[in-house]
């Protein structure tokens, strides 16, 4: 599969994780919300390190610079 997740997606999509975490962990958010929130932080931080989104693939976006061509 080809890369669609450029560098600065990667930084906000970790961030975001990131403060989602926070929020479930810290108690401020919990129930079924809290449970939505661990898991979308889990899928954020996935198609971070792998530099793939499935959403992006279906809607042909792309955040990755275009390599030059030969």
């Amino acid at each position: 599969m080809k890369k669609n997740v450029g560098p600065l997606d990667r930084v906000i999509r970790i961030v975001i994780a990131a403060i989602l975490a926070i929020l479930y962990f810290s108690g401020v958010v919990t129930g079924t919300t809290g449970t939505i929130f661990l898991i979308l932080a889990i899928v954020l931080l996935l198609t971070a390190a792998f530099r793939i989104c499935g959403l992006y693939s279906l809607v042909g976006m792309n955040t990755c610079k275009k390599e030059p061509e030969e």
